[in-house]
């Protein structure tokens, strides 16, 4: 079975995002499988993953920001920074209060350096900074700039502190809270995380492993599997969507430039074929004259 879409899982803790693709991949049969975004292993929530043809897509959701919810545990700093890692320092008590907390934390908004953890999928040379970390070699991490849209400490029971975050693509929490526990003199590190949202994904067009596994054991697992995955229509929403018919996809498929009844002034422009079948997205030369940017059928 070939199933060409978009998938947004509910991944589990103590997944990773690897295992997540081939659970997916061994659940619909869909050899090329791609996921939008790192999500570490502990971490659990909205996971896109890009199916068939449409893995071709994936450059159109590279910058898609992210939101957070999750816990900061504080007195005690790990070599990963959250709770899977290994102590790198001796427990201390935490003796600030949360408006103390909120004070710190306040250098965390807008746009920042930040540091990647040395335990990451960050590409160092092709390889990630975590097989290095881990095979004991120099883990070369510089500062990227990203931008925290916000950040904001709720509570503060004992020493965790629950918090909501909205991240650009490239963020680390795990940074930010490290970094926290630093400024609060008694080190800490990330203990829950959960991603509520990845660029327009939301929890509430997650699927779960359950209901996946479900699909999958159904008589029809190809219409199981239509049913869950987003309308094709759903997707890329900042850009406008045309019909065709086959003589000008046709064209469009031989890389040739057509003109589309769009009358909008958006640069690229999705192209189907029917309510369903996406085949390309096309970009605007000049009035309605487009020509193929990315072909997927």
């Amino acid at each position: 079975m070939s199933l060409n879409g978009l998938l947004v899982l509910d991944k589990p803790s103590s997944m990773t995002s690897h295992d997540a693709v081939s659970l997916v991949r061994r659940a619909t049969g869909e050899k090329s499988i791609g996921h939008l975004g790192t999500l570490d292993p502990m971490a659990t929530g909205v996971l896109p993953l890009l199916l068939g043809r449409y893995t071709r897509l994936a450059q159109f959701f590279a910058q898609a920001e992210k939101e957070y919810t999750g816990h900061i545990r504080f007195g005690l700093a790990t070599d990963t920074y959250d709770a899977d890692g290994t102590a790198v320092s001796e427990p201390m008590p935490l003796t600030l209060c949360l408006d103390q907390l909120r004070e710190l934390a306040k250098p965390f908004h807008g746009d920042i350096d930040q540091l990647p953890p040395i335990y990451s999928a960050k590409k160092l040379g092709g390889v990630p900074a975590h097989k290095l970390a881990r095979a004991g070699q120099p883990v070369p991490v510089k500062p990227a700039r990203i931008t925290i849209h916000d950040f904001q400490l709720l509570s503060l029971e004992g020493d965790t502190a629950s918090f909501t975050m909205t991240v650009s693509a490239g963020g680390y929490v795990r940074s930010v809270a490290h970094e926290l526990g630093q400024l609060a003199g008694c080190g800490a590190h990330l203990s829950i995380l959960r991603r509520t949202r990845a660029g327009a994904f939301t929890l509430a067009q997650t699927i779960t492993v359950d209901r996946l596994k479900a699909a999958a054991d159904t008589s029809d697992p190809e219409t199981a599997f239509a049913e869950i995955l987003p309308h094709p229509r759903t997707l890329l929403t900042e850009m406008p969507s045309v019909t065709v018919d086959e003589q000008t996809a046709g064209r469009l498929r031989n890389g040739m430039q057509v003109n589309l009844p769009d009358y909008s002034n958006a640069p690229l422009v999705k192209v189907f074929t029917s309510p369903t079948e996406l085949i390309g997205i096309t970009r605007r030369i000049a009035g309605t004259l487009m020509h193929p940017h990315v072909m997927i059928g």
